[in-house]
């Protein structure tokens, strides 16, 4: 694939995970890179280990809320003034789920919480991103999605709900911003080896569930991922939007998988838990 040199890039999750790997493949190409999260001192270090990268391109970070939209804005702002006064694309990865659990036993704050990180989050990325890009001649934006957003699984509903409304905006967004020569697009991983699914990837009865319905018998690794995110924000998908791509060892012609070993650990001793327990 081409290079990206003279690309403006935000990641947003930057600094770990399948964003850190995003940032890491685009600047990799050449890209400048603009990373943003919660916490200045991982931004600061994946920054450091961004920019060690063969042929990196230029590496800035800002500490950002993807859930607040003056954040928001300021890093939209710092990633064009770091890409010399335009950026060429965004890539959300800010995300995940505040929580495990029943739908009838779910706390209210805890899945409106889990709303707001992906829903709003990508709302906010697509404003200020999408307006930049359309000011500056058009660009990509790609959400990072799950497949959760498309198959059902037992005991996350909240993300469940949140990344199919994630996935919708991006659909809507891909449809308004055409004729801005912005392209928005998503894609839905399924399991993936980063630290935050350690308890799930480290063995255990949910992997076990996931194992079962992937036909290609791995879990996904973040590079996985960045390497798509590297296509969808390149100039080799310039006739690509408005699309959710599945990216998960084939899961998503099976089922989704069983959180319920770990939705019992928390409710297991509820008496309302029967409703919901297979055998009950």
């Amino acid at each position: 694939m081409g290079s990206l040199d003279g690309y403006s890039v935000l990641v947003t999750g930057g600094g770990s995970g399948i964003g850190y790997a995003c940032a890491a493949a685009l600047v990799g190409d050449g890209a400048a890179v603009t990373i943003c999260g919660r916490t200045a001192e991982t931004l600061e270090s994946a920054a450091a280990r961004l920019q060690e990268l063969p042929g990196a391109g230029p590496v800035a970070w800002v500490a950002t809320d993807v859930t607040s939209e003056p954040d928001i804005e300021a890093a939209v702002a710092h990633a064009v003034e770091h890409g010399g006064g335009r950026l060429t694309a965004a890539v959300n990865s800010a995300g995940g789920s505040r929580g495990t659990g029943p739908l009838i036993l779910h706390d209210l704050d805890t899945f409106r919480a889990t709303v707001d990180l992906n829903v709003t989050g990508m709302f906010l990325v697509i404003k200020h991103a999408g307006l930049a890009m359309a000011e500056g001649g058009g660009g990509s934006i790609v959400g990072i999605s799950s497949h959760t957003g498309r198959d059902t699984f037992r005991f996350l509903g909240a993300y469940c709900a949140a990344k199919a409304g994630m996935d919708q905006l991006v659909r809507v967004a891909a449809d308004e911003l055409g004729p801005a020569r912005v392209r928005v697009n998503s894609v839905l991983p399924g399991v993936v080896a980063t630290e935050l699914m350690t308890a799930i990837t480290s063995g255990g009865p949910v992997l076990d569930s996931y194992m079962e319905e992937i036909p290609l018998g791995r879990v996904g690794e973040p590079d996985d991922i960045a390497a798509l995110v590297r296509f969808l924000v390149g100039p080799e998908s310039s006739w690509i939007s408005g699309q959710n791509i599945s990216i998960d060892g084939g899961q998503s012609v099976r089922k989704g998988a069983d959180y319920g070993a770990f939705a019992e650990m928390r409710y297991g001793t509820d008496p309302r838990w029967r409703f919901v327990n297979e055998g009950s």
